[in-house]
């Protein structure tokens, strides 16, 4: 099993062997997002023109049992507090963009998405043309939550992960690829409704998670890996109870008990 917390949303995870998972994820994880000083929305690598420098972010969460972690944003050998303006010069400056980290989750928090140009990586629901810019909801973000795309805990698996290298045809897909919270050894996809425990952490399996352009980015500055995401737009085309079809890899879950996870931890 491996761990991953994203202390800004769409910057650059962190490696785990130990974590507290609360009801809302793991502790520390999307805790802050980059807001567009513009228009308010919120920043996601979704859109990579507009934000795909900040996968280069690394972010990192302070663990000194303070009951809010501080978080600290590391640029261009230089650590910046996240909360301060310091933070957001340095931050704006990286991204060419005014921009501010937040941790406060905005009414009706939007952001701004680059459909991919393969049809069949565009949701039925969404309804806009392959390469088509939209505005959409962040529907799991709520005022007081986190900056969620849709549920607390993001979980792919690594039998997944090697049928996927498999169908691109190379030896390995690196799970980073799609941002998840873990990844489990298991031999098959957990099914909708599954519960899962991990030592005293248990989780229950809401749905397999649609995916965008954002596991084709290498990073900020690199082409997008077509192959990879034509893959997932051929045989991974999915649908979804009560929404209809996506390309979908990799799954959501809620915490129904919150717990310690720890690396080698054996699942139930």
């Amino acid at each position: 099993m491996e761990l991953l917390r994203y202390p800004v949303k769409s910057a650059a995870g962190e490696r785990l062997q130990a974590v507290d998972v609360e009801l809302g994820g793991l502790r520390g994880d999307r805790m802050w997002a980059c807001l567009d000083a513009a228009d308010g929305t919120v920043g996601s690598a979704k859109h990579p023109r507009r934000w795909g420098r900040l996968l280069d972010v690394r972010a990192t969460v302070g663990e000194v049992g303070a009951e809010e972690p501080p978080v600290t944003v590391h640029l261009n050998g230089k650590d910046h507090l996240a909360g301060t303006e310091d933070a957001d010069a340095a931050l704006s400056g990286y991204l060419g963009r005014p921009a501010r980290l937040s941790r406060t989750v905005p009414t009706g928090a939007r952001l701004h998405r680059l459909l991919p140009d393969q049809p069949g990586l565009v949701p039925t629901w969404m309804h806009g043309a392959a390469g088509e810019e939209l505005v959409t909801e962040v529907s799991g973000a709520r005022p007081g939550g986190r900056f969620v795309d849709f549920a607390a805990v993001h979980l792919v698996t690594t039998s997944a992960l090697a049928d996927l290298a498999g169908r691109v045809g190379r030896a390995d897909v690196a799970a980073t690829r799609f941002r998840p919270n873990l990844v489990l050894d298991l031999a098959e996809n957990p099914e909708p409704g599954t519960e899962l425990r991990i030592g005293d952490v248990a989780l229950r399996v809401l749905m397999p998670t649609p995916r965008c352009l954002v596991p084709g980015l290498i990073d900020g500055s690199m082409p997008v890996d077509r192959p990879l995401l034509a893959t997932l737009a051929r045989d991974y085309r999915t649908e979804l109870a009560g929404l209809g079809r996506a390309a979908c890899f990799g799954a959501y879950a809620e915490v129904l008990e919150p717990g310690r996870l720890h690396v080698g931890q054996k699942i139930q």
